[in-house]
């Protein structure tokens, strides 16, 4: 019995003990499933204001906002702005020759929108190629087989609803290569050893200014490529060619919103031009091309001449060196005489950039004239501007001028070949999609040495060489004030006035010495020195006149234009651009277009600057050679010397089976038929020309003692070795640019093809009168260095026609005519004349025997 009792009392103990335990137990696991399923309360979303607390408002177009500390950027976007075109553009800021990149390089602009995806923004390149008309149903499928471009989708940080705002990171942006290609990319065959950029370096890349309008917002970023070794650190100009620097201005700008009228191109005139293809018309040249113009509007409407309620205003770079800030003032303001024809007054206006200026020329709203003294440089001017892409509205422009114009700083090993191998109008080099690289610096550059050689041997005053240089920079300001307007080159200009009227001091005296300052033209260097007038253009020509009034003329009615363009006939109207000029061997068809020539009878011209190039080479010695002074300024005029005449010398062959070309379209006043070959006389003029002053034997006689002097200054050990001379290379080089003309196979076929339509120079005659002058001067007796050299590379061409790399680009009648030569040198190369002269002949018998064999 009190065994039971104590049971009892010890199970009413521990029962509750074990209920409060499990009601513990059960609340802690209620408590954990509670926890599990609930969730937690989330993170309150920042609000903008809170993500840019820490940095500062930069307000515009785009409102950045920079982080104080870090630097970096947020941009903020409105509701209103998504959806809507803007224009991106970029320029080179500061670079370096070697990456492909130097100051004031414009790399193009393009249109673009910011579409919202969920919760990223889009930036998207519009492609602006195309025209449908919106009233035809195609417009309905304009965007068929068509790519836009995503440059970027970036993650929204927040947004303002009641605002209508949104917050985006948009370092990655900027300091990637997202808007534009900065870093230059390889090209094919391009040598392992050559400079090359390291990759792009995120840590080094910078902002280094953000400026901020109502109208545009424009960032200043510092590209660092780097690479822990380099095979080739680069020029001079490149401190650490393992951490290169390139500067860029990103603009992001408003699409205007005005009333301009795009206008459309003319083949008669030239303009630069937005190329636009028409896909809703049947045409068979379905092109709605847009010119590059200014929106210019009269201030009076009803006035034939008027101020324009916003002119065309130009600012000279406070670097720009004093002498020369006057020149180049009145040199833009030539320009003012063209937009009075086109019924503008003061339509050019030039202020000087303060020095307490607080904006740089990089800075979009202004258009600079710019100076610089770079180490390499690569033009002597440039002028760029940029457009509107779906307009053609001109919206900036800047003109790069280079100090090197008015030096003698060049390779002088160098210098015949800048001078006989000109280079192309291109945008290779600069990444330029909106305009392109122009040259006329560096041809001029050329030009203007000449002059100063010739004036120099000729005891010229020093007022005489200071005209010279004056003159030409005034045509070289023009010429890049011109492309800053729309127009391109024209490089047909030069055919306006003749040898007699150039050599009249009273005719040409304030003129422009061609149609157009938009030529590159030689310089007026006379033969006869008393009969020295002006050097270069001091005004605008009547082309020009012309042209602008195209381009600007507010005209009432279409017809009131075409009756304007059907003027193209008149003489100094005459017009042809890069796309027909003849520079470059087998290029083109119509030997007016070209460079570096004067006058309407380029052959004489070419003659008297050949001849003028050799009377002065006689006295080259005792003009050029100062006591106490080395003979690197002696060695510079005799390759110049040379190059003038390697030059004129191209400037002859491409008459040989050259085509003139007449833009005016059918039915059109004066027009004439669009081809017509160069007549007999003219062909066979040139061809006696190129027998005399480029193959014959004493072409590129010299007087014998001055190869002795063609020394370059030494400096230490930053030496070119071997150091002498090349002279046998550098005759052969103006020889072989002429034989590479004459022997192309597109010459060489439109020799045959013009023969039906009004050739009388034909293929079998070209080609005897060509091996004639090649070989029957000397064959039979000795043959000198220079000449063993011609006959071999002519042989060689005449080969390669047959059995080279190109050889099935030949018509057959260019083959039957190299095998008909080949064998008529082999028969006059009989074993005569001197040992070295037999050893050349036995040279040609055997590279011809070996040659047949394999054509056999």
């Amino acid at each position: 019995m009190k065994t039971l009792s104590l049971f009892m009392l010890l199970v009413l103990f521990i029962i509750p003990q074990n209920h409060e335990a499990q009601n513990r137990r059960n609340k802690k696991k209620d408590n954990n499933s509670e926890s599990v399923q609930k969730p937690a309360a989330k993170d309150k979303e920042k609000t903008i204001q809170e993500l840019v607390k820490s940095s500062k408002e930069i307000d515009g177009l785009f409102k950045i906002y920079q982080d104080t500390i870090k630097g970096t950027i947020q941009m903020l976007i409105s509701k209103d702005q998504i959806a809507k075109e803007f224009i991106y553009f970029s320029q080179i800021g500061n670079g370096v020759i070697d990456a492909g990149g130097f100051r004031g390089a414009y790399t193009g602009s393009k249109v673009f929108k910011i579409e919202k995806y969920f919760n990223n923004l889009e930036f998207i390149t519009q492609n602006t190629s195309f025209y449908f008309n919106p009233n035809s149903p195609l417009s309905k499928s304009k965007e068929a087989n068509i790519s836009n471009g995503n440059m970027a989708s970036i993650e929204i940080e927040a947004y303002d609803k009641e605002k209508g705002l949104y917050l985006i990171k948009a370092d990655n942006l900027f300091l990637s290569e997202t808007l534009s290609q900065i870093k230059r990319p390889s090209r094919p065959g391009e040598s392992p050893t050559s400079f090359k950029l390291g990759s792009l370096d995120k840590s080094k890349t910078k902002i280094n200014a953000i400026r901020n309008y109502d109208k545009n917002t424009d960032l200043a970023v510092e590209y660092v490529y780097s690479s822990p070794s380099v095979l080739n650190g680069g020029s001079n100009a490149v401190a650490d060619g393992r951490n290169v620097s390139i500067q860029v201005y990103h603009s992001l700008i408003a699409m205007p919103e005005n009333n301009y009228e795009p206008r459309f191109d003319d083949q008669r005139v030239g303009y630069f031009t937005t190329q636009v293809e028409d896909q809703t018309t049947t045409s068979s040249a379905p092109y709605r091309d847009l010119i590059h113009r200014w929106n210019l509007v009269k201030k009076n409407p009803e006035a034939p001449i008027s101020e324009p309620v916003q002119p065309i205003t130009w600012w000279i770079e406070n670097s720009t060196p004093f002498e020369w800030r006057e020149t180049i003032k009145d040199a833009v303001l030539q320009w003012n005489v063209a937009f009075e024809k086109a019924g503008f007054k003061n339509a050019m206006v030039v202020k000087v950039q303060p020095n307490d200026a607080t904006w740089d020329a990089g800075d979009i709203r202004y258009n600079v004239l710019r100076w610089t003294s770079s180490p390499n440089p690569p033009f002597g001017g440039y002028g760029p501007s940029f457009v509107n892409p779906k307009t053609g509205e001109i919206l900036g422009a800047d003109v790069m001028l280079e100090f090197a114009h008015f030096t003698n700083r060049v390779l002088y090993d160098k210098v015949f070949e800048l001078a006989s191998i000109h280079k192309p109008f291109d945008n290779t080099d600069i990444n330029n999609q909106s305009g392109k690289y122009c040259s006329l610096g560096e041809e001029l550059h050329q030009e203007l040495m000449f002059a100063n050689a010739v004036a120099s041997a000729s005891g010229a005053s020093d007022r005489e060489v200071e005209r010279i240089k004056k003159e030409s920079m005034m045509a070289l300001i023009m010429h890049e004030v011109g492309h800053t307007l729309g127009l391109n080159h024209n490089m047909k200009a030069s055919q306006l006035y003749s040898p007699e009227q150039l050599n009249n001091a009273d005719f040409i005296e304030g003129k422009c010495l061609t149609a157009s300052v938009m030529d590159y033209a030689a310089l007026n260097v006379t033969k006869d020195r008393s009969k020295q007038g002006q050097y270069d253009d001091v005004a605008v020509g009547p082309y020009d006149l012309w042209a602008i009034q195209l381009g600007y003329t507010a005209f009432k009615t279409e017809d009131e234009r075409q009756a304007l363009l059907n003027e193209s006939t008149k003489p100094e109207h005459i017009f042809g651009n890069d796309a027909d000029d003849m520079r470059s061997p087998g290029k083109a068809i119509d030997p007016r277009v070209n460079v570096s020539d004067q006058s309407n009878d380029q052959i004489k011209w070419a003659i008297d600057r050949i001849e003028l190039s050799n009377n002065l080479m006689k006295e080259t010695k005792s003009r050029f050679t100062k006591n106490g002074d080395s003979y690197q300024e002696l060695r510079r005029v005799y390759y110049l010397l040379s190059g003038q005449k390697g030059s004129a010398a191209n400037t002859i062959s491409r008459f040989i089976g050259g085509v003139y070309v007449d833009r005016a379209v059918a039915g059109q006043e004066g027009a004439t038929q669009p081809y017509t070959p160069v007549s007999l006389k003219d062909q066979k003029r040139a061809m006696a020309a190129l027998s005399k002053y480029v193959f014959a034997p004493n072409a590129f006689d010299a007087p014998d003692d001055l190869y002795n002097y063609l020394a370059m200054q030494r400096r230490g050990f930053n030496f070119r070795t071997p150091e002498d001379p090349k002279i046998h290379n550098q005759v052969l080089s103006y020889q072989k640019n002429v034989l590479n003309h004459l022997l192309h196979y597109n010459t060489l076929q439109r020799i045959s093809d013009s023969e039906l339509y009004g050739n009388q120079y034909t293929l079998s005659s070209v080609m005897k009168d060509l091996n004639d002058a090649i070989l029957k001067p000397d064959i039979s007796g000795n043959v000198n260095s220079f000449r063993q050299n011609l006959q071999i590379e002519y042989t060689n061409n005449l080969i390669a026609i047959l059995t080279g790399k190109q050889s099935d680009n030949y018509t057959n009648n260019a083959k039957s005519m190299a095998l008909y030569n080949l064998n008529a040198i082999r028969a006059m190369a009989a074993p005569t004349g001197d040992i070295a002269s037999r050893a050349h002949k036995q040279h040609l018998r055997t590279l011809i025997d070996n040659a047949l064999k394999e054509v056999k």
